[in-house]
């Protein structure tokens, strides 16, 4: 089976991490879901879920990677541990994920550097500042560049993921999960309704 690790930090937005969490974890025989946090602790999202997490140290590497956002990337762009590690996990991984602002992190290893990219299109003028090199799309609502996946807000994330999902499992699974979690999946990845002019 896959590993597939979820990077959690205080303030992280649940949704981002929960909706592909609840759609991956339907593939128990595909995946194996961790959730991991810098210093290995406690965090808890902006709305208040508190979640035990194991250190980045031991997050096994080859797998995926998730890396949801959330108002706590604001200060997190700036932590240069955390940075490093995640270049390192995402230099070794087998897909990385983001969800909203979680791609203002992975902008800023360096990674997306000549890469198409999106992110939150509320909060896109920030995000673009933290990788200038990226190639942001103004109108996504999921990215697929090479083994990296980004998506655009909150609930993106979960179209974005039924998306990895239909690209390694085939469209059927992914259809499958989203009628047995009751949701609309937006499976094209260039219908952006919040898309900015």
């Amino acid at each position: 089976m896959t590993p597939f690790n979820v990077v959690l930090f205080d303030g992280f937005e649940t949704l981002d991490a929960f909706g592909p969490v609840e759609i991956v974890g339907k593939l128990e025989q595909q995946f194996t879901l961790g959730h991991f946090s810098l210093a290995g602790r406690v965090v808890t999202s902006s709305q208040g879920v508190r979640v035990e997490t194991a250190p980045l140290a031991d997050l096994p590497e080859g797998g995926v990677l998730l890396i949801p956002g959330g108002m706590g990337t604001r200060t997190q762009v700036d932590n240069v541990p955390l940075i490093h590690r995640l270049l390192t996990l995402a230099l070794h991984a087998r897909s990385v994920l983001t969800v909203c602002t979680g791609a203002a992190l992975l902008a800023r290893t360096g990674l997306l550097e000549g890469l198409p990219a999106t992110t939150n299109k509320l909060a896109f003028e920030w995000v673009t500042t933290q990788g200038p090199k990226v190639l942001w799309q103004k109108r996504a609502r999921w990215v697929r560049a090479d083994h990296f996946y980004t998506s655009s807000g909150v609930s993106a994330g979960m179209d974005m993921t039924l998306g990895f999902v239909a690209d390694q499992l085939g469209a059927d699974v992914a259809g499958k999960i989203a009628r047995g979690i009751e949701y609309v999946w937006n499976d094209d990845p260039d219908d952006d309704p919040f898309a900015i002019a």
